[in-house]
């Protein structure tokens, strides 16, 4: 059991969160979220994170460890996700990585490039040119494939680190020096290949999320004062659609269908992250396949 690692990825309402708990009923997991949002305290129904009663059926690692108004980077979570893994093999249980935050799976395993480091006066520059994401499909279209739109933050930095190195996001995390994830790793990935069922499950998974109080949820934080729309936090798929129906900018019925297309297209970038994963990977098609995939890899090469 001592250095191996299974990880469970899949685009977003794929049905992660349910074999993740179905397997820790049948073996010794500790589950560890592999997710950028879940991370922060006070973003519960939005996120999908898991309730209490599920985060009794087995531990879970990295949510709730900061406030929305602080950045959780992806170094830092190399280093909590590591120290989570540490402690569950110390323990003689098996760290179960559940999620869909793509760039944090593969930097824990493949460890992180030693990019440049930021250079204000650039940015500037970059944001004064404007159209970041059709400059960045100039010069690195796999990146701005891979990236949203209107994540300025995120398009912002790939641009520096291309003009500062002349590489692609690719070639720079492919020329990393780091270390990677020193354990045995069993990559699963839920991959649902009808996209009209899974667009359903999202708009039906946001509806849901509708009626069990996400608006109020949002309300509360638009209501402390020390966020806003520009933090990572808020930027996330739901919050800025609701951040923004709040602030009065959009409508209701604008904010359900600007934050269902925002997931769809989360999904489309995660399936892109997938199809290009770098190791060996598990594929199946819907949640049962890949808990009776994981559970023979447990019986057969985990468990003892």
């Amino acid at each position: 059991m001592q250095n191996k690692a299974i990880f469970l990825m899949g685009p977003t309402a794929a049905g992660k969160t349910a074999v993740s708990l179905q397997v820790a009923r049948r073996f010794p997991v500790d589950i560890i979220s592999v997710d950028s949002a879940m991370v922060y305290r006070g973003m519960d129904i939005g996120t999908g994170k898991p309730t209490i009663d599920e985060q009794l059926v087995a531990p879970h690692r990295l949510i709730d460890i900061c406030e929305p108004c602080e950045t959780y980077s992806v170094a830092q979570f190399c280093t909590d996700a590591l120290q989570a893994m540490h402690t569950s093999w110390q323990q003689q249980r098996v760290p179960l990585l559940v999620g869909g935050t793509m760039l944090y799976f593969k930097a824990l395993q493949f460890g992180l490039s030693e990019l440049p480091v930021a250079d204000p006066i650039l940015r500037a520059q970059i944001n004064a040119e404007g159209d970041m994401h059709k400059r960045l499909q100039q010069i690195d279209p796999e990146s701005a494939a891979r990236l949203n739109p209107n994540d300025q933050q995120r398009l912002q930095r790939a641009l520096e680190i291309n003009l500062i190195t002349g590489k692609t996001l690719a070639e720079n995390y492919a020329a990393s020096n780091s270390k990677p994830l020193p354990c045995e790793v069993h990559s699963f990935a839920i991959f649902p290949d009808d996209r009209v069922v899974l667009h359903k499950n999202i708009a039906a998974r946001f509806d849901a999320m509708l009626h069990t109080g996400l608006v109020p949820e949002v309300e509360a934080l638009h209501k402390r004062g020390d966020l806003n729309i520009n933090l990572p936090s808020i930027r996330s798929v739901g919050y800025k659609q609701v951040w923004n129906y709040l602030a009065q900018k959009i409508s209701y019925n604008e904010m359900r269908e600007q934050a269902i297309a925002a997931t769809r297209q989360l999904a489309k970038r995660q399936y892109t992250w997938l199809r290009n994963w770098p190791a060996a990977i598990n594929f199946t098609n819907n949640p049962q396949q890949t808990l009776d995939s994981i559970s023979n890899s447990m019986i057969h090469s985990i468990a003892v």
